[in-house]
């Protein structure tokens, strides 16, 4: 194999350009060439497909850097119709063109639909990257518990878990892991402290909502910034028991501070964020879950149980909402992330050596190597009906009662976030935040640099 392409689609996480430049500076040492390919699937179905040299003469160009968050390649939410054999045989083509041998795409769980009916042309893996932590199983068996039931929905049926009778362990897991989860609960987490200080000065109630659509797993994370309640999606709402537990925690400390998901549900399985919108991969967008729970625990609570605590506010004003969104998924990525992006990134090129196709890098995790990579058939996280659903925190991780992290979930974050953050880490802030240069120097874009190096492909004619 002389020479790959590679991708980053899907939403941006912070470990994108670490990944990239793993994969790179293996291709390197392998004398392989790299191109990128610029915005993700958008690229392929560009008459053009515009991309750039990763590597020329196996050096990697000094715009790759992986301590920079984002993607220097660009990403898309394009979707990929594996139905359109005549634009994907074409998309083929036009990577053939430029002599490209196989493909890596940096990506989540709709980049893996996208890329199977690409494998069946061309020899493509997956190098997983999300920060919601939800690509991968719990245990090899989850898909087999996945079932259909009709609905009155437009397709006739919708999908639900069977009742697992399946032991837990954290060896099991298939992705213990994905590369840029942990920059995003470093982020939530220090958003959590810094506003437990206003909750704290001001008397009053926070919910701080973070991403992570039906996974829990940033929320959990964000046990670190010590919040009192944390409200995940995988566990339906107990609302009584949530207004019994803020009126507790308020008695005793006069602030409460709360961390939800944004996908959280009711009771009847209702989702408290849903908007009437949907985003490109057709899922309903998430956009009002901890305002929603704001509305409903004012009225729940009353302007009285504050008055009657001598706090001169109604309980609108005295429960404030802070969603700390895409900050989540920019910024420095931590060591953490810095290493396993580059790890996976390097895997996947060695997928490719090796014949691999349709299949997916992985970060396994057990008690006697710590962290490792592997790789498995992207099949085998798929149901029965081809369907690759988000992977959801096990049962096990959360203390419903307590709404908290289980005893179980604690072990997991601390293999993670053990040694997370390196020193270079803080002398990055040290040096850079409050540079005088910061002042007088405009924003240098490496949009700005990439499109110098960008090319395009001319197809023979009569050929696109």
């Amino acid at each position: 194999m002389k020479r790959i392409a590679i991708m980053t689609t899907g939403g941006d996480t912070p470990a994108l350009n670490a990944t990239v430049h793993g994969a790179v500076s293996r291709a390197n040492a392998m004398d392989i060439e790299v191109l990128g390919l610029l915005q993700g699937y958008d690229s392929i179905f560009d008459p053009q497909l515009p991309h750039v040299k990763l590597n020329p003469l196996f050096t990697s160009i000094p715009e790759l850097d992986p301590t920079k968050g984002g993607t220097i390649l660009g990403a898309s939410r394009a979707y990929v119709d594996h139905n359109d054999t005549k634009e994907i045989k074409a998309a083929v083509r036009r990577m053939q063109h430029l002599g490209v041998e196989g493909l890596v795409v940096v990506g989540g769980d709709g980049s893996l639909n996208g890329m199977q009916p690409i494998s069946e042309y061309l020899p493509a893996v997956l190098a997983p990257k999300t920060i919601d932590n939800d690509l991968g199983l719990n245990y090899f068996s989850e898909v087999d518990e996945w079932k259909r039931v009709p609905d009155e929905c437009p397709a006739g049926y919708r999908y639900e878990r069977a009742y697992s009778t399946q032991e837990f362990d954290l060896e099991q897991m298939v992705n213990y892991v994905t590369a840029g989860y942990a920059t995003a609960v470093f982020v939530s987490s220090w958003g959590v402290q810094r506003i437990r200080t206003t909750a704290e000065s001001h008397q009053r109630i926070a919910i701080i909502e973070v991403m992570g659509r039906q996974s829990g797993y940033i929320a959990l994370g964000a046990s670190y910034g010590q919040p009192d309640i944390i409200l995940i999606p995988e566990h339906p709402l107990d609302f009584d028991l949530l207004v019994e537990r803020v009126k507790e925690l308020y008695d005793r400390q006069r602030n409460v501070v709360i961390v939800c998901g944004e996908g959280i549900v009711d009771q009847e399985g209702r989702e408290l964020g849903a908007g009437d919108d949907f985003d490109p991969a057709g899922n309903v967008k998430l956009v009002g879950a901890a305002y929603n729970l704001r509305h409903l625990l004012a009225k729940r609570l009353g302007d009285s149980f504050f008055t009657k605590r001598g706090i001169k506010q109604t309980a609108e004003s005295a429960i404030f909402v802070r969603r700390v969104g895409h900050t989540q998924r920019g910024g420095r990525p931590i060591r953490f992330d810095r290493f396993l992006g580059s790890e996976v990134g390097g895997k996947a090129v060695e997928m490719l050596v090796e014949g691999q196709s349709n299949t997916v890098a992985t970060i396994q995790w057990n008690r006697t190597d710590g962290f490792y990579l592997d790789s498995i058939y992207a099949n085998q996280i798929r149901d029965r009906w081809g369907l690759i659903h988000p992977r959801t925190m096990h049962p096990c991780f959360y203390d419903g009662h307590g709404m908290k992290a289980s005893r179980v979930a604690i072990d997991y974050l601390l293999n993670v976030f053990a040694n997370a953050i390196g020193h270079d880490d803080v002398e990055h802030i040290r040096q850079t935040l409050f540079n005088s240069g910061n002042l007088f120097r405009s924003y240098h874009s490496i949009n700005a640099d990439i499109a110098k190096r960008t090319r395009h492909v001319e197809m023979p004619e009569g050929e696109e």
